[in-house]
């Protein structure tokens, strides 16, 4: 495939690395001399120097022969143009634009990316996207990671086992003896820097990341299962009142009428302009790394304290902070890859990475096949997956204990007319299932092989 990012930040150099990595031809086009020299010179792409909404610039990155425009510059304009002029003058087949401003989006506008106006195929809005995974981290305050597929049907939670925990030790093979009722797959184990597919004979050790595939009503109990009890937050004290922030306070005051928000914000402007905006949410303007301001805001007495700032050491040191305060959980927004294990090591209960996302929703329209959904987790290393089974596939018609298509694999449950089963060895899927999957990196083309598609089935 022919891809031609817009953009080489943190979002287009990761969106470059993972499809580069595939083996597919990737140009990059950026402003800054010095970016474009950064990413080629440790990814396998070209780099182009200009504005990547100019004609000249896209025809220089190859746009002409571009199965697909993805632009992710931080200027959604930017972005927009690059699509329509992809559009217009190369007949771009797939054209994708990150947009950030919430008015672009506002259900009053939407005519406005219709195909006859601004051609965009697929709108990326990263706050939120960022806003919602906070929102379930809140919900399930015991995981690590969160995702939902099958329209919510299906969630894919991680897990980290503590000494505490009821199923160490205990071969996987067991839980469904000692736990019959208890409706969840484990899919993916993180040990250390290894990630690995468990098969029924492992067993779960302290320190393991477990990612587990459940039905939505299943999760808290199995959350309980992995000694995992704690109760959803409605003490929650916000720093930073950005995009993000001021999104994830607007949905708590709308889903959660019991919450009681409070929220820090260091520009005096901002602070007034959301205060005028939120209706139960308590604003304060001030420094979140300042210890009178978290007093004032009884982070103390936090269920939960989330730092949401565009600086990560800013939301680093808040949470250090609001944890020694007494805060009883900490989630920070982490922008930069690196410190993420940085991050766990001080203490930080739960991490959300913007990026991640991001390019995980890019992933899901550049993935080959019946693919409706994807999540990237664990540096990479592997991506839970929702897809449509088609009547061509190798896995429909057979028992999954005789499929020998499956090494690298786990599939964690089939919806199937909107019921969710969990399946084992004797399962048979049927043609229109809808399977939620984990797959290592190495296996990703395998399943956009089990998934696509094939003109020699016709």
């Amino acid at each position: 495939m022919k891809v031609v990012i817009c953009g080489a930040g943190q979002v287009g150099f990761g969106i470059a690395e993972r499809l580069a990595g595939e083996q597919n031809d990737v140009s990059i086009i950026d402003t800054s001399p010095r970016r474009i020299q950064m990413v080629t010179e440790q990814l396998d792409v070209r780099g182009v120097v200009g504005q990547g909404s100019h004609p000249d610039v896209l025809a220089r990155a190859g746009i002409e022969q571009a199965d697909m425009l993805i632009a992710v510059t931080l200027h959604d304009e930017v972005n927009m143009v690059a699509c329509q002029v992809g559009h217009a003058l190369f007949n771009v087949p797939t054209k994708l634009a990150r947009i950030r401003a919430q008015t672009y989006l506002a259900p009053e506008w939407r005519d406005l990316f219709a195909r006859d106006q601004l051609p965009i195929d697929v709108i990326i809005s990263p706050e939120v996207e960022v806003g919602e995974m906070v929102l379930r981290r809140l919900s399930l305050p015991g995981a690590s990671d969160t995702v939902s597929f099958a329209d919510g049907a299906v969630v894919i939670v991680g897990v980290m086992c503590l000494e505490d925990c009821p199923v160490v030790d205990t071969p996987l093979k067991q839980l469904t003896e000692l736990f019959p009722d208890i409706q969840a797959t484990i899919v993916a184990v993180r040990r250390g820097t290894r990630t690995f597919v468990p098969r029924s004979n492992d067993q779960i050790l302290t320190g393991d990341l477990v990612y587990f595939v459940a039905q939505a009503d299943h999760v808290q109990r199995t959350l309980s299962l992995f000694g995992h009890d704690e109760v959803p937050a409605q003490r929650i004290v916000i720093a930073g009142g950005g995009n993000i922030g001021y999104y994830v306070a607007t949905e708590l005051e709308k889903r959660n009428a019991a919450a009681r928000v409070k929220l820090i914000e260091a520009s005096r402007e901002r602070s007034q302009t959301i205060a005028e905006e939120l209706r139960r949410t308590v604003v304060l303007n001030g420094d979140a790394l300042e210890r009178a301001i978290l007093d004032e805001a009884g982070v103390g007495e936090a269920d939960t304290m989330i730092a949401l700032t565009n600086d990560d050491r800013i939301n680093i040191l808040s949470c250090l902070l609001a944890k020694q305060v007494g805060a009883k959980r900490i989630l920070a927004l982490l922008n930069e890859q690196g410190y993420a294990t940085f991050a766990r090591g001080l203490g930080i209960d739960a991490h959300v990475n913007p990026r991640q996302i991001t390019v995980s929703k890019v992933l899901q329209h550049v993935r080959r096949g019946r693919i409706r959904g994807v999540h990237a987790l664990l540096d990479g290393s592997g991506e839970l997956i929702e897809a449509e089974a088609l009547e061509t596939s190798p896995l429909v018609g057979k028992p999954l204990r005789d499929l020998g298509l499956l090494d690298g694999l786990r599939i964690g449950a089939v919806v199937r007319n909107g019921q969710v089963l969990l399946p084992r060895g004797d399962f048979v899927v049927r043609a229109h299932d809808r399977v939620v999957l984990f797959a290592l990196a190495d296996r990703i083309k395998r399943v956009e092989q089990l998934f696509r598609v094939a003109l020699e089935f016709f």
